[in-house]
């Protein structure tokens, strides 16, 4: 062999057997060509070890940007970015890199990471929504840098995000309320990616069985003086069939962030446009009202939803934000973000008349749906000292705009069809039609406003820190008739929300902290066969006491949380002998619980994440003897663990394990009807290699390893099956 091939095969021989199939094949050409060149052409020995240490020092830094990584801390509305440690909240932030390690395509799939989050889908329709300490947070309530109405509303590609963040516990003080009138339990914020210092252009390709193809382009650059001037841009799309029978999906999403600073200003824009779409989906079910089971859950890959369905998601979305340090004391901030949507969807839902058999009916609805938002927050932070008591103090006020145009198709005959042998025919005719179709008017107008005022309160050398606050809240909504476009509705009311939390440090690494903060949402109006039809309620506060402790010493952060929320909860009730009935707002459910999650470097090369949620959802105060049942789709606990395990005899190469566990949940207020406990097990490998001093990760997946058949959730009374057995592999080129 020649000196120079041999030279060649040692230095690969080192770089893995990876890196030598992926170049064996475009190197042979020109190592038989160097037959022919002089001795003096070949490499000095000197350039061989440098190129050695090139490599290696590629290899682990592509590593080290490669791994899991989950903070404690993020951004906490008008807090601004905090460290987890400093605050007296639990919030954790998951970032780019686990997403892009774990292929999730979706916003669902990144938050499975999360011991305390639960996804299902929502009413009748493909979109995500999530359950956070036992109450949802619809897609309409996530936030992007805490606002909200900015958020594609049903599903989210998560590839556009340099950081999902997830908040435990009401926020109606930190966010304002949400215009879905959700987000009570918790919160998911989500940044956006922006240019760093070091430069980036990342080609990614991704395969998902059964046949799903993708990629993504990924560039971000400073430039100027001072690397003043930021530009981003991402790109990112899939299609084909997931790994549902017959379930097509695709998407889209595109990206641009810019951003510049100066020693007192800073200035960032993004602009983004998402679609995503759902053809032949498999809905979740419904249970009729003379079911007294629960039915057991079809093969893993089984479609029982209609070939006519579908959705069709269109956003374009963005952002402008600014800040200005008016003294090294008094920071002054304004956002402005918008979004304009179109959705469209024929949905189809299976309600089961006989769970033995399978047995029930499809119906039909076809829904255009087009919003146009808009969000702003503006206020003063200030530094200052009083004494030996340091302050932050913030002040400001929010705004969302919202409107809403819709119609609807409805067919008033079902498809007879059955879970277990679908009966798969042509939609029945949409025959009740309300408002214009083709060019849907406007049916629901919201506004909120908000003024907000804290003061964060620090002692005995930042040891000590006292936060109060409150936020006054303002909640416009008007509804207008399909047809006619008379108002049929309005819902004027306002709330107060305070906030009381404290955080004490025994150690710089450790702190323990107690919050007392408050929930906001829209509260009910009364409707019915009811004495006091019409009657408009005030906001529904949900009230939250928590204590925790936390530990951070950077790479390796634990919390505990123990919390209770109480929420109202509306029923009729009848008045006395009467036979008449009277809407009142006097019920409750209580949700208790305890949080533990670990996140970090266990040992060198052994990173966890996970932890354990412990929730007992009691409802309060019925009208139906119910009281001291668990309330619909809580389940008793959730138990998640992710494993990273960096091979020691592979530079490199990285292997990874999940368990997601969820305890048995109920489908009725009678709590007859009972979802089993399910464990489901995912396991993966990725290899960093280097290729002509570039940074190739190959990865490979495979979630729900045993292909486990089980109903993931009954939130809102409905099931949704879990996914199937999915393989999926990707590779990213690092330029």
């Amino acid at each position: 062999m020649p000196f120079s091939n041999r030279i060649l095969l040692r230095h690969l021989s080192g770089r893995g057997g990876l890196a030598l199939l992926a170049v064996g094949t475009s190197l042979s050409g020109s190592a038989f060509a160097q037959q022919t060149t002089t001795q003096s052409t070949a490499p000095s020995s000197q350039q061989q070890a440098s190129d050695r240490g090139t490599d290696e020092r590629i290899v682990v830094e592509a590593k080290r940007r490669n791994q899991m990584e989950v903070t404690s801390g993020g951004q906490l509305g008008v807090l601004g970015n905090k460290k987890g440690l400093d605050v007296p909240f639990n919030v954790r932030s998951y970032n780019a890199s686990l997403i892009l390690n774990q292929q999730s395509q979706t916003l669902g799939q990144v938050l499975e990471n999360d011991p305390s989050v639960r996804t299902t889908f929502g009413y009748g329709n493909f979109s995500e929504e999530f359950i956070i300490r036992g109450f949802p947070v619809y897609g309409d309530d996530v936030s992007i840098d805490g606002l909200y109405g900015i958020v594609p509303r049903q599903l989210v590609s998560p590839q556009l995000y340099d950081q999902v963040q997830v908040l435990n516990g009401a926020g109606a003080f930190l966010n304002g309320a949400a215009p879905g009138g959700t987000a009570i339990g918790g919160n998911i914020n989500l940044t956006m990616k922006h240019a760093t210092n070091a430069p980036i252009t990342r080609i990614t390709g991704d395969y998902t069985s059964n046949a799903m193809g993708g990629g993504g382009i990924d560039v971000g650059r400073r430039f100027g003086r001072d690397k003043a001037y930021g530009l981003r841009v991402n790109v990112a799309g899939m299609s084909g069939n997931d790994s549902i029978d017959h379930e097509r999906r695709h998407s889209v999403a595109v990206g641009g962030a810019f951003d510049w600073h100066d020693e007192k200003t800073r200035i960032k824009v993004d602009m983004d446009y998402q679609n995503q779409g759902v053809n032949w989906g498999r809905p979740a079910i419904f249970l009729g009202s003379g079911v007294t089971r629960v039915p057991r859950p079809v093969a893993p890959s089984r479609n029982f939803g209609q070939p006519w369905t579908y959705n069709e998601l269109n956003y374009i979305f963005g952002k402008f934000d600014v800040e200005h340090d008016f003294s090294k004391y008094v920071t002054g901030y304004a956002a402005f973000g918008g979004q304009g949507g179109h959705e469209e969807g024929n949905y189809s839902s299976l309600t089961i008349s006989d769970a033995v058999t399978g047995a029930g009916s499809n119906g039909s609805m076809y829904v255009p749906y087009v919003q146009t938002n808009e969000s702003t927050r503006a206020g003063i932070r200030a530094h200052f000292a009083t004494g030996p008591v340091k302050h932050e103090i913030n002040a400001g006020g929010s705004s969302l705009w919202e409107d809403t145009d819709t119609a609807y198709a409805f067919a008033l005959t079902s498809l007879q069809s059955n879970l277990y042998r679908p009966n798969y025919a042509p939609s029945p005719a949409q025959t009740l039609v309300g408002g214009n179709i083709d060019n849907p008017a406007l049916h629901n107008r919201t506004r909120l406003y908000s003024l907000f005022f804290s003061d964060t309160m620090s002692f005995f050398d930042n040891r000590v820190a006292l936060t109060g606050g409150f936020r006054y809240q303002n909640m416009l909504l008007k509804a207008y008739d399909y047809n006619t476009q008379a108002r049929t509705s309005r819902y004027d009311q306002d709330a107060i929300t305070p906030v009381v939390g404290l955080v004490v440090h025994p150690t710089r690494r450790t702190s323990l902290y107690f919050n007392r903060i408050e929930g906001l949402s829209q509260g009910p109006t009364a409707s019915g066969n009811v004495v006091n039809l019409g009657e408009v309620f005030p906001p529904y506060k949900t009230t939250q006491y928590e204590v925790g402790a936390k530990y951070d010493i950077g790479t390796l952060s634990m919390s505990l949380a123990l919390y209770q929320l109480s929420q109202p909860n509306p029923y009729t009730s009848p008045i006395g002998d009467t036979g008449l009935l009277r809407y009142t707002v006097d019920g409750q459910q209580r949700n208790r619980g305890i949080e533990f999650n670990v996140n970090g470097q266990i040992l060198p090369g052994l990173r966890f994440n996970g932890g354990t949620a412990i929730i007992d959802a009691d409802l309060r105060r019925t009208s139906s003897g119910y009281d001291g049942n668990r309330a619909i789709g809580v389940p008793g606990y959730t138990i998640n663990g992710n494993l990273e395990y960096d091979l020691p005899f592979l530079r490199g190469a990285t292997v990874t394990g999940r368990v997601v566990q969820t305890g048995h949940q109920w489908a009725n207020v009678a709590n007859t009807q009972r979802l089993p406990n399910w464990t489901r097990f995912d396991l993966g490998a990725r290899y960093t290699f280097v290729l002509d001093h570039k940074a190739i990760t190959t990865r490979f997946g495979v979630d729900n390893l045993a292909n486990s058949r089980y109903w993931a959730s009954s939130f809102g009374g409905y099931l949704l099956e879990g996914l199937p057995r999915t393989f999926k592999f990707s590779f990213t080129a690092d330029l």
